[in-house]
């Protein structure tokens, strides 16, 4: 019996300690306000109003380090998972979002944002890609789950 009671316990601890933060809906009007507000405020000096990048994003700057790309359709945001995208969000270009020494203008916004601030601004920015670039996105999820 005692052990029951302590299994039962563990799995109410970790129940509590579970993922509460909202997720990236892209359909949720209220979480694309918001995050399009913090994009605005944190985001939008370095990667465009319009999620257009900065200019040569392609290009290495004279210090070695690559522009701040769009996230708009024509970059390569909507290629990385979720998981990715908040990973790099909340810890900056670090491993194992980037190799180790990567030198990157990108911040970690850990200390700034929450982890609902980042979901809110990667539906902002999942909210403006156009039809094509959802479906071709879903596809590219089936087949990294096969």
């Amino acid at each position: 019996m005692t052990g029951r009671l302590a299994a039962a316990g563990c799995a109410v601890l970790l129940a509590a300690c579970g993922d509460t933060a909202p997720r990236i809906d892209a359909k949720d009007a209220k979480q694309v306000a918001a995050g399009e507000a913090l994009y605005a405020r944190h985001c939008a000096s370095c990667h465009g109003a319009k999620l257009e990048g900065q200019p040569d994003w392609r290009r290495r700057l004279p210090n070695g380090r690559l522009p701040a790309p769009p996230h708009d359709a024509s970059g390569h945001t909507w290629h990385h998972p979720d998981a990715v995208l908040f990973g790099i969000t909340k810890k900056g270009l670090v491993p194992p979002y980037a190799p180790p020494g990567y030198a990157s203008d990108m911040p970690a916004f850990a200390n700034v944002l929450s982890d609902g601030d980042i979901h809110a601004v990667l539906a902002y920015i999942q909210s403006r890609w156009p039809k094509p670039v959802i479906e071709a996105r879903a596809e590219m999820r089936r087949q990294q789950a096969r």
